[in-house]
C-alpha cells in the first residue's frame, strides 16, 4: 500500500494550481470538470510520483466552504478486488460505506470510507 494522493479544497483552483507549480516543479493534469455537480479538479504531480488533488465545486456547502483545505486522503490497496475486499471489511466491522466502490468520472476505481473521526478515506487502485 501507499498514500496516493491527497486532496485539498480551494475556492481559487487556477491560483492554488499555479502556485504549485511555480514553487514546488509539479506537473498538472488537464482540468477535471462534471458538468451534473460542478465539481473540478487538478491533479498535480510530483517527480517522485505523488500527488497532491486541488478541488472545488461552484457551490461548495457551508461546511466545506469553512473546512477549506484537507478534503480526504487516497490510499491505494491494490486492485478492483482489494478495493471492494477493503470496503467489505471496513463496513463488517462498523464504519461507514459513504460512497463506492464505483468507477469515477475522471476514471478512478475507489471506494470512500470513514475513519472513527469522520475523516475520509477513498480506497483506490495502483
Amino acid at each position: 500500500m501507499h498514500l496516493e494522493h491527497v486532496a485539498i479544497w480551494t475556492k481559487d483552483l487556477e491560483k492554488m494550481r499555479e502556485f504549485y507549480e511555480k514553487y514546488f516543479n509539479v506537473k498538472s493534469s488537464e482540468l477535471y470538470y462534471n458538468q451534473r455537480t460542478q465539481f473540478q479538479s487538478y491533479f498535480l504531480s510530483f517527480e517522485t510520483g505523488s500527488r497532491l488533488e486541488l478541488t472545488t465545486k461552484k457551490f461548495l456547502s457551508d461546511r466545506a466552504a469553512d473546512s477549506l483545505g484537507y478534503a480526504h486522503i487516497a490510499i491505494s490497496v491494490g486492485t478492483k478486488n482489494d478495493v471492494d475486499s477493503f470496503a467489505e471489511k471496513l463496513v463488517e466491522d462498523g464504519y461507514p460505506l459513504l460512497n463506492g466502490p464505483r468507477t469515477t468520472g475522471d476514471g478512478y476505481y475507489e471506494a470512500v470510507i470513514q475513519d472513527p473521526e469522520g475523516n475520509l478515506i477513498e480506497l483506490t487502485t495502483d
